[in-house]
């Protein structure tokens, strides 16, 4: 059962148990002025009669005036207090007297068993109280007060006997009941308190993620500035410098042929850097995520890397696909994008595979290739040093909480895993 409905259950209980201790006693009244207008004699006397009405009439006034007073004081939850004590002994008081008039009052003497927890302060007067009832009760039992003979006194000791065992049994279990609710709503106060420091964690997690993605993405601007000035570095200024190379030799060679040679060479080295700017820029950005989710971008951008190079290379979707954070698409589809670059540079691929897995909260990225392989512990120091290769490929994943796995050995390929949380699109 829920803390909701557990907490529903338990004030309907009490609204009931209240509705009983409130009205229960007009009730016994009103039973045991019926027996007695009904059991009532030819020979009861006119005295006799108007005592237990004006007695009859006090109880209903002292029920009037209890359940005003606990209206006035918003008491709901019956806390005992001198004002409730006043009250259990003048009721008692009366029901004695009633009782001394005619037995069947025992009934509205018993109410006294109903509230003696709930009106007194304190065990042992509760306890006194009880008796005090259990003395009236056993008394009508008996056959009415006064006692007659000693038959009369040894059935109503063994009455008040018995009636104060039970009442004992009763109070026991009353008050196993009460400690049974008191620990229940420790229980509840517990697990509400468990609850809001859970949903609390959970906002503060919430709130870590969005600042490492904010993190994430302003490293990430940092890194592809990196990127791009290698990338300037080692292709576009190479190239660059070997056509300003070329030129010279051209310009300062009386050789038609040979300047026409060299020019060619030009020509070859300028296309060849116009197009690893263009690749550059493309990889600037992920331009693919605009318009399509991830797994489309990737289906794109392995479709168009493999006519582009003439490599074997397929895409796989596995698992129920979700939209991710655009942080973690970036990430995955600019690892797919180096991965691949890399591919078409240093490993002479035939076939390429590149599979996404959703795997319920974890995206997994696998990219093998049956290329020439190599050692990893045997990288260039600057890929090492952290270039742009593996270790940016393994910078990227990290920043987001993931993580890159590569397996290759020379001659048997490449097998890079890329796992990150699966965080889904705001």
């Amino acid at each position: 059962m829920q803390t909701g409905e557990m907490t529903v259950a338990d004030s309907r209980i009490d609204r009931r148990w209240d509705q009983l201790h409130t009205w229960g006693p007009y009730g016994l009244l009103g039973i045991s002025v019926v027996l007695g207008v009904a059991s009532a004699g030819a020979g009861t006397s006119a005295a006799t009669w108007y005592t237990a009405w004006f007695l009859i009439a006090a109880a209903v006034g002292l029920q009037l005036w209890w359940h005003s007073t606990r209206l006035r004081r918003g008491d709901r939850r019956r806390t005992p207090s001198r004002t409730g004590t006043a009250y259990y002994v003048v009721r008692w008081a009366l029901a004695f007297a009633l009782t001394w008039i005619s037995g069947v009052f025992a009934f509205y003497a018993a109410a006294g068993y109903m509230d003696a927890d709930e009106t007194i302060p304190g065990r042992l007067w509760q306890r006194l109280g009880l008796l005090a009832s259990a003395v009236t009760v056993a008394g009508a039992q008996a056959g009415g007060m006064p006692f007659e003979s000693l038959a009369q006194w040894v059935v109503f000791a063994g009455l008040l006997v018995a009636n104060s065992g039970l009442q004992m049994v009763v109070a026991h279990l009353t008050d196993q009941e009460q400690q049974r609710a008191r620990e229940r709503t420790e229980t509840i106060t517990e697990l509400e308190r468990t609850n809001a420091a859970l949903q609390q964690a959970l906002d503060e997690n919430a709130a870590l993620h969005a600042q490492l993605l904010v993190q994430a993405r302003e490293a990430g601007v940092a890194d592809e500035r990196r990127r791009l000035a290698a990338e300037i570095h080692d292709t576009i200024a190479q190239g660059l410098t070997g056509i300003i190379a070329q030129l010279q030799v051209v310009a300062n060679t009386p050789d038609r042929d040979q300047a026409r040679e060299h020019m060619g060479r030009a020509m070859e080295l300028a296309r060849h850097s116009l197009g690893e700017a263009r690749r550059s820029v493309h990889n600037l950005a992920p331009v693919a995520l605009e318009n399509d989710g991830l797994p489309e971008a990737l289906k794109k951008t392995v479709a168009e890397w493999g006519e582009r190079t003439g490599v074997r290379a397929e895409f796989t979707v596995t698992g129920i696909t979700e939209q991710l954070h655009e942080e973690v698409a970036a990430t995955l589809l600019r690892i797919v994008q180096e991965a691949l670059s890399n591919a078409a540079r240093h490993a002479r691929a035939a076939r390429v595979g590149v599979t996404l897995s959703f795997l319920g909260d974890e995206v997994i990225l696998d990219i093998r290739d049956d290329g020439t392989g190599f050692d990893p512990l045997a990288l260039p120091a600057r890929t090492r040093a952290g270039g742009f290769g593996l270790d940016g490929m393994r910078a990227r994943a990290e920043r987001i909480a993931g993580s890159l796995t590569v397996e290759s050995e020379p001659g048997h390929g490449t097998a890079l895993s890329a796992r990150v949380p699966l965080v889904r699109h705001e």
